[in-house]
């Protein structure tokens, strides 16, 4: 039967699916996900870059937490301190790694990338039971479940683990949003809620996406419905359940993560950051042609578009612009679906819209209308990469290619008459003839600015012959139902060959695991290196100190090594960072590149007195600092710990204490301090200097500056440093302020002897808290939780007034 395509009301003819069907469709998907998994350890790799130089340390830093029986809200190592908790990339809401982290707190980069990786399983076994239910080929759900593994970005943007978390769970959360809805099934839609909550946790743009296609489907059921008023009547509990289990489970994650957006580098992004991750057009080709610019060599000598290719400049990269799903699902997609018309069939339309709708999104500033869908769609404008939508592209291109496999599995080859294309039946054919022609023009022109023609000649002219032979196999051998059975079968196999040869342990998404050696085993030097510096850390723990350190220059898995050295670094890598830590501290956003640390008037050099009163008392370099670059202070009472090779050991012999007790004090703007002036003068011994904001939390009177001769004397110990609380004995002369330098952020409370005192932000970026005379425990808890923090910040977000997010603090103490 063929169905034209307009075509009729009718769905094309549904499928019962056999036992041994269903069995041996599952078979395959999970042998195609073991042969791919295996790969990496089979070749020594590793999945590379944001997955080991992020992701990784933090599942350490999250697995250590919990053998040691803490709840890592906060991340002392980091930035000089970090709200893990409100970090969407700290994993710690997100259950199957927590789960992960709990059981195996230890785990090496291989079960790391493994653990990662099988969370492709949830959405491609769900491929089994979308297409079952709409009476679909069983090898077609083999065939999108493997693109939908193996294809585009989800391989070639491994590297970014958390937005593989949500993409991993959409095709789940979309079965069972379509059976709660057609079953009217309260069960289904508990079961959609969590499923959806666990796709949305990671609060990436591919969940935000995949959420708002979701959202789509529950529209298009509704407008598709025969009667859409009784329809919505008899589902409006069912739509509200879902949305208030699913809100319940998302609604802590979010606010906390709104209250660190508003107080980070990043609350939002203008139209413009957000053109320079828009996917360029003529990284469409690589739908078609996978290494028609090099994106596979192992030369690295990519010459498609990038930065240096592009006179209007791109944040995209060779993995952001990559889309290959394979030679037979894209002949299929040009010759069946788009010439052949059937990718128009009235059954398989929303997908084809959602594709369509996710192309245009990631062109971003290429396409007219994405300007106006940035300024005005809530939401958006929190992305800085609308080429995060390849992730959605590849969803399409696997239901398209599941589904083209149906067609030809049951009813053979596309007819080109006027009854199944109408007037059409030469313009698709045109068309799917000009999108080739357009996908080679495009990369010869790149190929001809990079001296690489006959590179590009060699991949389309292999990729185009294959083409052709597959479409000589079919017509010849897929005449007959059961032929068409085993074609469809061997289609489905070398495809899943074919991505699995090309993409598993690439270049794309595969580096050698001995270039991670700071998790395994370090080169001598640095092995050397290191243990003298932890030597010194712990003898300076074991005498009441606690200095910071600041790693810079040591390559790629350094950058975010002190979570799991747990050395107090005061850098690192993360693109979430506090904007005051960032304005007083200037770290830059990652520790790899010492041309990215800068030096505002508040920090200028690591002698001055913020990096005092930080604790900053160690350098750890990959140079020696005569060879840093010329913006770098020089270093005049810098002793050196350690040097040779890569590693260089600075102490610098300038910390402050990491607590004292202040008795005079001063009011400052901290804010215009942070934006245009230095650090005011102020005796870091006996003073502090107290926020505006603060200081109607004070209870006593303070002298603005201090006497001549001040006897006032005081002394602090830090009895516990844990990750989420600090506990210090204090006794005081008089009263006075305690003054612990570590940063200031919501959710920090703090308690003297038990009773609840407000925080005070103190000397620009740490916290204080009001101590009377006598001797007294003083305790910082971390409590983000709290339902006092989670009001005030979710106040914090419906107020229009556009002011940093403030704490949640007692009522001033009149």
């Amino acid at each position: 039967m063929q169905t034209s395509l307009l075509g009729s009301d009718d769905p094309t003819p549904s499928l019962e699916w056999s036992r041994r069907q269903t069995f041996l469709a599952l078979g395959l998907i999970l042998i195609a996900w073991a042969l791919a998994a295996a790969i990496w350890p089979l070749t020594g790799s590793v999945v590379p870059w944001d997955s080991k130089n992020q992701f990784y340390p933090t599942l350490r830093y999250l697995g250590a937490a919990l053998a040691h029986g803490e709840l890592p809200l906060w991340n002392p190592y980091h930035f000089g301190g970090h709200p893990s908790a409100a970090d969407p990339q700290s994993l710690l809401f997100t259950p199957t790694m927590l789960l992960f982290g709990w059981l195996k707190p230890h785990p090496s980069m291989e079960l790391f990338d493994l653990v990662v990786f099988a969370h492709f399983l949830p959405g491609a076994l769900a491929f089994l039971p979308i297409f079952r239910r709409r009476g679909w080929h069983w090898s077609g759900a083999v065939a999108a479940a493997i693109v939908f593994m193996l294809g585009g970005s989800a391989t070639a943007r491994l590297q970014h683990t958390g937005m593989i978390l949500s993409y991993g769970f959409f095709p789940l959360a979309f079965w069972l949003l379509e059976e709660a809805l057609d079953r009217l099934s309260y069960l289904y839609g508990v079961l959609f809620a969590v499923s959806a909550a666990l796709m949305v946790i990671g609060r990436d743009q591919v969940a935000f996406l995949c959420a708002l296609t979701l959202i789509g489907v529950a529209a298009h059921r509704l407008w598709t419905a025969q009667k859409p008023f009784a329809y919505l009547r008899s589902r409006l509990g069912l739509l509200m359940t879902m949305a208030l289990i699913g809100g319940a489970l998302l609604t802590v994650p979010v606010i906390l993560t709104m209250q660190f957006l508003a107080t980070s580098t990043r609350p939002s992004f203008g139209f413009g950051v957000a053109a320079m991750g828009s996917l360029p057009p003529e990284s469409l080709a690589t739908i078609l042609f996978g290494n028609i610019f090099g994106s596979l060599r192992w030369t690295y000598d990519y010459w498609g578009p990038d930065w240096h290719s592009l006179s209007e400049g791109t944040w995209t990269d060779r993995a952001t612009n990559y889309l290959f799903i394979g030679t037979i699902p894209a002949l299929f997609i040009l010759w069946h679906g788009i010439a052949g018309g059937r990718l128009f069939a009235r059954e398989f339309r929303f997908f084809l819209v959602v594709g369509l709708l996710a192309i245009l999104y990631a062109l971003g500033r290429y396409t007219p209308g994405f300007e106006v869908i940035f300024d005005h769609m809530p939401g958006v404008n929190l992305y800085r990469r609308p080429a995060d939508a390849t992730f959605l592209i590849n969803i399409a291109l696997a239901f398209s290619s599941g589904y083209l496999v149906h067609r030809y599995a049951t009813e053979g080859l596309p007819s080109w008459s006027k009854a199944a294309l109408g007037q059409l039946r030469i313009a698709l054919p045109a068309l799917a003839v000009a999108l080739v022609i357009a996908a080679l023009a495009s990369a010869l022109a790149f190929a001809v600015k990079g001296g690489q023609v006959p590179s590009t000649l060699t991949e389309a002219g292999g990729g185009l012959l294959a083409a052709i032979l597959v479409m000589g196999l079919v017509i010849k051998l897929g005449g007959s139902a059961y032929r068409r059975e085993a074609v469809a079968f061997a289609l489905v196999a070398l495809t899943g060959a074919e991505l699995i040869s090309r993409h598993a342990a690439s270049a794309l998404n595969a580096e050698p695991a001995g270039r991670y050696t700071v998790f395994t085993q370090l080169p001598p030097e640095q092995l050397q290196g290191l243990q003298i510096l932890k030597r010194e850390l712990a003898e300076r723990h074991r005498q009441g100190e606690y200095p910071r350190v600041e790693i810079l220059g040591l390559k790629g898995s350094w950058q975010n090594a002190s979570m799991v050295l747990e050395i107090e670094d005061i850098i690192g890598y993360n693109p979430l960072r506090l904007a005051d830590y960032e304005r007083a501290i200037g770290p830059g956003e990652n520790a790899e590149d010492p041309n990215l640390r800068q030096f505002p008037t508040s920090f200028r050099g690591y002698e001055c007195e913020l990096a005092g009163l930080l604790g900053l008392d160690y350098l750890v370099l990959d140079r020696p600092v005569q060879k840093l670059p010329r913006h770098f202070p020089r270093l005049t009472d810098a002793e050196v710990v350690y040097g040779t090779g890569k590693m260089w050991i600075y102490r610098l012999n300038s910390a402050g204490r990491r607590a004292y007790v202040a008795h005079h004090v001063q009011a400052v703007d901290s804010e215009m301090v942070l934006g245009q002036e230095e650090l005011p003068d102020f005796n870091r011994e006996t003073e502090a200097l107290i926020d505006q904001e603060s200081m109607p939390l004070l209870k006593a009177h303070y002298a603005p500056v201090r006497p001549v001769a001040d006897k006032s004397e005081s002394k602090v110990r830090i009895v516990s440093y844990m990750r989420n609380s600090v506990t210090l004995e204090v006794e005081a002369s008089e009263h006075g302020v305690l003054v612990l330098h570590d940063i200031y952020y919501p959710g920090w409370e703090a308690s003297v002897d038990g009773e609840r005192r407000p925080v005070l932000r103190a000397n620009l970026l740490f916290r204080g808290v009001e101590v009377p005379a006598g001797k007294h425990k003083v305790e910082f808890e971390f409590r983000p939780l709290s339902l006092e923090n989670l009001v005030a910040a979710a106040s914090d977000l419906v107020d229009t007034e556009d002011k940093p997010i403030q704490t949640a603090v007692a009522t001033p103490v009149r």
